[in-house]
């Protein structure tokens, strides 16, 4: 079944009747056929946003919440048919995808409970007889751009809050992933959600400039979050800036955790494990580094071989730990930096490339910063083991990246962490805990090339409000002349 756009509450084919395939990154048969939208679709989609948006800015919050609560529970019944279609479109475990429908719904539940949090506060003033507020009010129409890798949660994250906020959405699907981001838009309409808070239009590869700028430069659009890569993040930044629109953007990561000498080497290593390849490293907050300090570095990384070892890998429809990467490209990719790495001294202890999208969980030790594995994001199953002298150096190491979103450190000493912690420049950390965790009720975002801004909680409802100063004065108040 052809996957369409999702315009005002019904499917629409594109406007010049255009499709586009995405194949299943292991069989190479059409995962699915989907409209490709171009400027003219956009624009249907963006003025549909805007017709509804009068009437859905002042829905109440109970209203508001009960949607979005009918929108997790049929989300979470349909948990099947998300597996089905997200297999063959990213290659990912059907266990990955059924954790991603189940924190779909608890993004929605939250925001939910925000509807009635969106708060503002009375300021003394000087002026005589006067009350003066800084009043929360919805934006407008808010366009949402959300990758393949987190399909379900972050195209959720893309547009609950922003609706439970009181504004209208448009969702830009990805063209590695279209039928799961129109399914969400589905679920929305289903839910009770009006026609137009809601639109989900898809596009191919080769229009992707011209959606995301006819988007980002339509009048009624008043904001911007995007979710990928920090190279379009940019470019999303940049257009946004021509038109003075602010933007919310979660880009990439390198993520370092940190092995003090005093650490738990096996909870280490089962943080470690788990953070470098969940969901075969694809997701910003994997585990790329691990720093650890060189007393405790030789026992360190013959656990951590052994443990990814032994993980099962293979076609992600049988039961297997890591299925495959989004693309081939991607162990090309990967096998570029572990080459480079090993010509300059480094070891590979465990996995490798193959010839498919399917690659074991590697290991490359002894890995320096001036190679690139140290580095360039690799968004698979590799992480690099780099040996610290003492933890200050491991400090040192960690902040010597140009990203800033997820990090970690492991030490039996709490008041130790917590000093490391402090230290190092990512918008999130974990003491004794892996690099990759989200709840939808806590602040998410990165510093430097990881972008800026807040997903979640409180830090969400600043994000997608506009805050306004609001009097009610005398109106026989004295003046000057």
């Amino acid at each position: 079944m052809d996957t369409q756009l999702f315009i005002n509450g019904e499917d629409f084919a594109a406007n010049d009747g255009a499709t586009f395939e995405r194949l299943d990154p292991v069989t190479g048969q059409t995962a699915s056929r989907a409209a490709a939208a171009k400027k003219p679709d956009v624009d249907r989609a963006v003025e549909s946003a805007a017709a509804a948006f009068p009437a859905w800015s002042k829905t109440g919050p109970s209203e508001r919440r009960k949607i979005l609560n009918k929108a997790a529970d049929l989300m979470e019944a349909r948990t099947k048919d998300f597996i089905d279609a997200g297999i063959p479109e990213t290659g990912a475990t059907g266990p990955w995808i059924g954790f991603n429908v189940m924190f779909a719904a608890k993004i929605l539940r939250e925001a939910a409970a925000s509807t009635t949090q969106i708060k503002g506060e009375v300021i003394p003033s000087d002026k005589p007889g006067t009350l003066a507020m800084a009043y929360r009010q919805p934006v407008g129409v808010i366009v949402g751009m959300a990758p393949w890798n987190a399909p379900v949660i972050l195209g959720v994250r893309a547009v609950a809050m922003p609706i439970a906020c009181g504004n209208t959405v448009v969702l830009k699907a990805s063209e590695m992933c279209p039928r799961l981001h129109q399914m969400i838009g589905q679920v929305m309409s289903d839910a009770g959600l009006p026609a137009g808070v809601l639109n989900v239009v898809s596009h191919s590869a080769a229009d992707a400039p011209e959606v995301v700028t006819a988007l980002i430069a339509h009048p009624a659009v008043k904001r911007i979050n995007f979710t990928g890569s920090t190279r379009v993040g940019r470019i999303v930044a940049m257009e946004a800036a021509k038109h003075l629109k602010p933007v919310l953007l979660e880009l990439g990561g390198k993520a370092p955790l940190v092995v003090l000498d005093d650490a738990d080497l096996d909870a280490a290593v089962n943080a470690a494990a788990f953070g470098a390849f969940m969901n075969q490293g694809q997701i910003c907050m994997s585990t790329e580094r691990i720093i650890v300090d060189e007393k405790v570095a030789d026992a360190f990384v013959e656990k951590f071989t052994a443990k990814a070892a032994a993980l099962p890998f293979g076609d992600p429809r049988n039961p297997v730990v890591l299925g495959a990467v989004v693309a081939r490209d991607t162990v090309t990719k990967i096998d570029g930096l572990v080459q480079d790495a090993v010509e300059k001294g480094a070891t590979v202890t465990t996995g490798g490339a193959t010839d498919s999208a399917i690659m074991p969980a590697t290991i490359v030790d002894n890995v320096r910063p001036d190679m690139k594995l140290f580095r360039d994001e690799s968004f698979g199953p590799v992480v690099c083991v780099i040996r610290a002298r003492d933890a200050d150096h491991a400090v040192e190491l960690a902040n010597d990246t140009e990203y800033g979103l997820s990090s970690a450190v492991f030490s039996r000493d709490i008041t130790r962490a917590m000093d490391i912690a402090r230290r190092i420049d990512a918008g999130i950390c974990h003491i004794n805990g892996p690099t990759v965790g989200d709840e939808a009720q806590m602040p998410f975002g990165g510093t430097k090339a990881s972008g800026y801004g807040r997903f979640g909680g409180s830090a969400g409802i600043n994000e997608f409000t506009e805050l306004r100063w609001i009097t009610i004065e005398d109106p026989n108040q004295h003046y000057p002349f």
